[in-house]
This record gives C-alpha cells, structure tokens and sequence, in this order.
C-alpha cells in the first residue's frame, strides 16, 4: 500500500504518498485561514531534503544559489504554492465525492507534461530504476510530487484517499489503511481526540 516508485530516492512519507504529504504542507487546509508552511524558499528546499528529494549538499547548493537570485526562488515558490493547491483541491474533492475541476486537471496536466521532459531511466545496483536528470533548477523537487499525484490518481489506492474529518477545517488528507476504511481524522491525538471529546460535552449537556 503506499508509494512504491521512489525514482532511486528513498521518499519518508507520513500519508503513504509524496503529494499527500505535499498537499499537508498547509494547515487548516479546508478553513478559512490555512496556516502556511511554505514561507520561504528555504522551507520549501527544507522539507524537499527531508522527504529525501534532495540531498543535503543539493540543498545546500540551492539555498546558496537563491540568496544571489531571489526573484527567481520566489518564483519558484510561489510555482510550488500553486502545485500545492491544485493537488489540495484535487484530492480534496475526491476524498468528499465530489467533482474534480477540470481547470485542476488541466494544471496538473500542463505540470506532468513539463515534468516529463525530466524523467530519465537510470542505472541501479540491480538493474535500472526510473529517475530523474541531474540539475539544479529551483523546482526540480516538484518533479517527483507531480508524478506522485498522477499515480496516485491512476493507482488502486485513490478510493482510501480521505481528508480529516474535523469541523473547524483541519483539512489534512490521508491514505485510510484502516481494514475497514474508517479512518476519520489526521489523528486520534489531535483532531479525533477533540472531537471525542465535544461528542462527550453534548452528550452530557444533553443529559
């Protein structure tokens, strides 16, 4: 279950697939006032190596070649931003059964398309492995998150995408694994245990 393809990187995801964890880069997703994590260009470039997109030299190199073209890293970021929202709404309206804007998926079309241009077969310990061109443009992490979010959306996987169930708009989105496809929030230690408890007050009150 999950991601399998890691294009010769070994990818740390929570939610089972690079984009999901993309998407979640923004808190409060589905209110009103979504908390961004993707302030900078540095943060974007910090999460990419965590998720193990880049290395600690590569990013190390972007960071350093941003502080001399930082109109071309906000650009960058706000191209990243963008992605993000679109992949958001897209799973978003999956995961409550609604109907996928077809402007959304013209984007994220217009977005593999250039991604594509990117997609090597590289040679591995065993054989050859999908991979992608050595460089050091500004958004090459988002190669990878792209290709996510299209075998996501072409995988078996695309029924357990759901999104946290809290009613002041958490919006995280998940892989449900549960047996029976119950899962309903980001976690029963945050959203889940809240919404426990506001169950426990009305029933109280109501006794």
């Amino acid at each position: 279950m999950g991601e399998t393809e890691t294009y010769g990187k070994t990818l740390r995801l929570r939610e089972g697939w690079l984009c999901l964890d993309f998407a979640n880069t923004a808190s409060w997703h589905a209110s009103d006032h979504p908390t961004e994590h993707l302030r900078t260009y540095s943060d974007l470039a910090v999460w990419a190596q965590e998720k193990g997109l880049l290395t600690s030299e590569e990013q190390e190199h972007l960071l350093r070649k941003a502080t001399l073209e930082p109109n071309a890293a906000e650009a960058a970021l706000r191209q990243a931003v963008e992605l993000r929202e679109c992949i958001y709404r897209i799973f978003s309206a999956i995961a409550n059964r609604r109907t996928v804007e077809q402007s959304d998926l013209d984007f994220l079309n217009e977005a593999l398309a250039a991604a594509t241009t990117h997609f090597r077969v590289v040679a591995a310990d065993k054989g050859f492995v999908w991979g992608w061109e050595k460089g050091d443009g500004y958004d090459a992490m988002l190669w990878p998150i792209v290709r996510s979010a299209v075998n996501l959306l072409t995988s078996e996987d695309l029924e357990r995408v759901g999104e946290c169930a809290d009613e002041r708009g958490c919006g995280w989105l998940f892989l449900d694994t549960s047996r029976n496809r119950s899962r309903r929030w980001c976690s029963m230690e945050d959203c889940g245990n809240r919404a426990k408890a506001r169950l426990h007050y009305k029933r109280h009150k109501a006794a």
